[in-house]
């Protein structure tokens, strides 16, 4: 619960940095939200290695556009790391055809989704029997999205003040305050 409200908060700081650049390369709005699922737009580190906002691998991020050496990690720069992530969205989307395929290979990699769904031979995403983690995937940031773009309707009312301080109904003041 709290780490979905620091989401939300962060959204105002780092989807409008996101936001362009998706569209500049004809990615949907939706994928910001895989940001979010990534790293909670966080520059963090994973325990295999994949950094910044959007957990790119240091492989992938080469291959990708990146520069990460000993001195420069690119992976830390909300705009050149939404660039890259772009570019492997567009690769994917060639590969599969459809988003839902692109967003699960994020997870999977590309190889990965390959792999399952000819095995099982089915090209959506849907169908197929993956590991739990990409299974749960795309649902994740559909939530995602769903909760950041409403989020009173799911229980977040950003709007609380401290505990015992009452919440704020308006800009007027918390409600149940005090008259001075």
């Amino acid at each position: 619960h709290s780490s979905t409200i620091i989401a939300i908060k962060r959204a105002a700081r780092w989807f409008q940095f996101i936001e362009p650049r998706l569209k500049q390369n004809n990615i949907p709005d939706d994928f910001k939200y895989l940001a979010v699922v990534e790293s909670n737009l966080e520059n963090v580190v994973s325990p295999a290695g994949a950094t910044g906002y959007w957990q790119f691998i240091k492989t992938a991020a080469k291959q990708y556009g990146l520069e990460v050496n000993e001195e420069v990690d690119e992976r830390y720069d909300v705009q050149k790391s939404t660039l890259a992530a772009c570019k492997y969205l567009n690769t994917a989307y060639q590969m599969f055809g459809n988003w839902t395929m692109s967003a699960s290979s994020y997870n999977a990699g590309i190889s990965g989704i390959e792999k399952w769904s000819s095995l099982q031979k089915s090209t959506n995403y849907w169908n197929l029997v993956l590991g739990s983690e990409t299974s749960r995937y795309v649902s994740r940031i559909i939530a995602m999205k769903l909760i950041m773009e409403n989020p009173s309707a799911y229980g977040y009312d950003l709007n609380r003040g401290p505990p015992g301080r009452g919440c704020r109904a308006d800009n007027n003041g918390p409600a149940g305050s005090r008259p001075d």
